[in-house]
């Protein structure tokens, strides 16, 4: 079994975006308010051997999509960069 190469900002981006329009698009998740212990409050959906999760927007918190690392808000009309991976320095002893 094989793992997917390492994302850049555009693919994740684009993976996300396709992963959005496969349930509706960014308004459905964006104004489509869960409770936080509902069962469907996340969707975990695999394109192209990734895996994105996305978690639906409540009042307090804003709708987020993660694959490998990099979170994207998702707003009405679009999506934004929250987070790259973090990247982690070697630990020396």
């Amino acid at each position: 079994m094989s793992t997917p190469p390492e994302l850049t900002e555009q693919t994740s981006y684009e993976l996300v975006t396709r992963a959005l329009e496969s349930i509706g698009g960014p308004q459905t998740v964006y104004r489509n308010p869960r409770m936080a212990f509902a069962f469907d409050a996340i969707r975990n959906l695999e394109f192209e051997g990734y895996q994105i999760e996305v978690r639906y927007g409540e009042i307090s918190t804003p709708a987020i999509a993660t694959v490998n690392g990099w979170v994207w808000e998702i707003h009405d009309q679009d999506i934004e960069l929250l987070m790259p991976p973090l990247k982690r320095k070697p630990r020396t002893v």
